[in-house]
């Protein structure tokens, strides 16, 4: 996705503007707030979900470009999100099947307690800032995402911790750090997710966790494949998206996974696959 608007489609059969955006942020009235975000939704006739919380909005948007427009203008007017993180890119057809605005206690479901990501996260690194401090060996690389997205590709030398939901990586993480200590270890700890808002959440984990030198990719993966030339590049394989293109690769092309109907897990087009999931299709689930 991009951090600009795309052009507008010359092909009239590709009206669709996808904005993804998150930011924390204090919100004293989410209620409110969601209120009128349903309102302004229907009146511009968009699609997708956003979640909204005390500690910010999250969220993917589908529709046309002054639909798309007014709802990031609207976002970006609320308390503490003028500066938004938004990324954009193009869809044939409707990728969302109706809109959902819901009000959730966390905007991505940590379950760790009184963070707050808005003063408290790790330091923010550019894709050419991030290739440095991973090539650097005594850096940590961890991958913040769930097991079925770091099958379809992660950074080289990442540590998976393999877990099912997001909520299980502060237990991972706990005994993980316990074993740094253990060694007398304080490295640097470089953290990664798809789009940039589980990593900012857990960086602000592990600084409460006591650790100072944190760091994570600004924009996750997405801006770092649109970004980083390919022959520069330190990612490996294909980035789980939570839309119909499943996978995308290098400048945000669409990839070669799809999704098994089975299970709801991604798997290479055309390959033998083993149902590993819930049977259920409650997993994958974001976050």
């Amino acid at each position: 996705m991009s951090a600009t608007p795309p052009a507008a489609p010359s092909d009239p059969a590709a009206p669709y503007l996808i904005a993804a955006l998150y930011r924390f942020a204090r919100f004293a009235d989410p209620e409110a707030i969601a209120a009128e975000l349903r309102t302004l939704c229907a009146e511009v006739g968009s699609c997708g979900t956003l979640i909204v919380a005390g500690e910010g909005i999250n969220g993917t948007v589908a529709g046309s470009n002054a639909a798309i427009a007014v709802l990031v203008a609207h976002v970006r007017a609320l308390p503490g999100c003028a500066d938004l993180d938004v990324k954009y890119a193009r869809a044939d057809a409707a990728p969302f099947a109706r809109m959902k605005v819901k009000v959730k206690a966390e905007i991505v479901t940590l379950g760790a307690g009184d963070l707050d990501p808005a003063t408290q996260a790790g330091d923010y690194l550019d894709p050419a800032q991030w290739n440095a401090l991973i090539a650097d060996p005594d850096t940590v690389l961890i991958d913040t995402r769930n097991a079925y997205e770091v099958a379809c590709g992660t950074f080289e030398k990442a540590i998976d911790p393999a877990t099912r939901s997001f909520r299980d990586f502060p237990a991972w993480f706990d005994a993980f750090a316990a074993d740094l200590k253990a060694q007398g270890r304080a490295p640097k700890i470089a953290m990664f997710c798809t789009g940039g808002i589980r990593c900012e959440k857990s960086t602000a984990l592990v600084m409460a966790r006591g650790f100072d030198e944190v760091y994570h990719l600004k924009g996750g993966i997405l801006r770092y494949l649109e970004e980083m030339p390919e022959a520069q590049s330190r990612w490996q394989g294909e980035c789980y998206v939570f839309d119909d293109r499943v996978t995308v690769g290098h400048g945000l092309k669409p990839g070669d996974h799809v999704t098994c109907r089975a299970c709801g897990l991604p798997h290479p087009r055309g390959s033998m696959h083993d149902c590993a999931g819930d049977e259920s299709g409650a997993w994958p689930h974001r976050g």
